[in-house]
């Protein structure tokens, strides 16, 4: 299974039933995990507005909420599913890449993943069957989407042609930092001129192997700054005082604090996006998904330093923050794109939802979809252009040896003649 979670913000699948008030009817088919905190963003704002929503859910979803203020639920009943499933999948990630980078490394890497998302890929193949049994309902659906709201932009991206179809709303859940709680507030204070450095592995990876944490722990102990980790595992023995473990924080924040001079992190989308919305730069850690494409961009954007978790030590470790720390340039890197960012007509969340409420105003739009949505299999893929091109080459090609051939011929002919 191949779909970009990172990249397509869920599916609205259906805007149907509409009144001539705007006020619409929303069919939301989410992803879990940190895809529905972003997408909750969007329905809060769609609850004000007035639109009825709907939200499909999986009997074993982690945060999505059965009965809400917000939404009516459908539940699908999709078994239970392990809790410890990511956990026990980035121990065992780890674990093959320390044991050194190799071919063969890498193919296990493969398979462990593959392995591991058949049963993720199985359930959801169980959900949709569920859900679209219907043929009808499934042309109708397929005939899919209007409107695609991509959670990325061009801060983010590298410039590329687009459909007009498609909407950019990078950073559409990121907002002005609120005040951090007094006791955070206060740690954060004492830190002085060297400020804080801030690091989390979002919602999955709350924790990473023990020998990892420590080199981890033992690169902050040596730093001038305040640490604030989110750490979920046992306690690393090598810890300094400067370093404050918590099992939660309020990222965006602690990001938007005057105070805060780097986040480490691993690279998921929204944290990139809340760091470009601050002007924070990263040391990224990446783990897994989408994570390594995401850092590599900020990289070289110039905006990141990505240590590799199969090569990181205490040393390794203490040299990328250093480097981030006091070379400018990545600070004022990643300012110059906050600024950029900022720089809009429309905030990213208005306009997401000024596009979501165009379709349902004009029952669609259509006229935005490119042409190739109505071509026949034969013209998109260029069928008939490669058997003309094809034909053409082949009757060039005849006709040239059957001349090549018959001046051979002539000349052989008058050759015998003169002989």
């Amino acid at each position: 299974m191949k779909m970009h979670w990172s990249t397509l913000l869920g599916l609205f699948g259906l805007l149907s039933a509409l009144s001539r008030s705007y006020a619409g009817k929303v069919l939301v088919v989410p992803a879990d995990g940190s895809h529905w905190i972003n997408m909750k963003v969007l329905i809060v704002e769609l609850h004000a507005k007035g639109h009825n929503i709907t939200v499909v859910r999986g009997s074993n979803s982690w945060y999505i909420e059965n009965e809400s203020p917000l939404y009516t639920s459908i539940t699908v009943d999709i078994g239970k599913f392990d809790t410890d499933f990511w956990v026990m999948l980035l121990s065992r990630l780890l674990q093959i890449k320390r044991h050194g980078r190799s071919f063969w490394s890498e193919m296990e890497i493969a398979q462990e993943i593959y392995s591991k998302f058949s049963e993720v890929h199985e359930q959801v193949c169980n959900m949709t069957a569920m859900i679209f049994e219907n043929e009808v309902l499934m042309k109708s659906l397929e005939d899919d989407a209007d409107i695609w709201l991509m959670r990325n932009d061009f801060t983010f991206e590298f410039p590329r042609p687009q459909m007009p179809n498609i909407v950019y709303m990078g950073g559409f859940q990121c907002k002005p930092a609120k005040p951090l709680p007094d006791d955070l507030e206060k740690f954060v204070q004492s830190s002085g001129e060297h400020g804080v450095i801030i690091m989390t592995l979002g919602t999955i990876f709350g924790q990473l192997l023990s020998e990892i944490n420590d080199e981890i722990a033992a690169a902050f102990a040596q730093l001038p700054q305040k640490v604030i980790w989110r750490h979920t595992g046992p306690r690393p023995a090598s810890l300094g005082n400067n370093t404050l473990i918590v099992d939660w924080l309020p990222q965006n924040d602690l990001l938007g604090h005057p105070q805060t001079k780097v986040f480490v992190a691993h690279g998921g989308t929204n944290g990139v996006q809340e760091a470009i919305y601050h002007g924070v730069p990263i040391v990224g850690l990446p783990l897994s998904f989408d994570q390594p494409d995401n850092l590599s961009r900020m990289q070289k954007k110039g905006t990141a330093k990505i240590v590799d978790i199969a090569t990181l030590d205490r040393n390794v470790f203490l040299e990328a923050l250093k480097e981030v720390l006091h070379m400018p340039s990545y600070r004022e890197n990643m300012q110059r794109l906050s600024r950029l960012h900022h720089d809009q007509p429309m905030k990213p969340l208005d306009r997401a939802i000024f596009w979501i409420e165009f379709v349902m105003r004009n029952r669609g739009a259509p006229h935005l979809r490119t042409q190739s949505f109505r071509m026949s299999w034969i013209e998109y893929h260029s069928i008939d252009v490669i058997l003309t091109l094809t034909a053409t080459l082949f009757i060039f090609a005849f006709v040239t040896v059957y001349m090549i051939r018959y001046f051979c011929l002539v000349l052989f002919r008058k050759k015998v003649k003169r002989e």
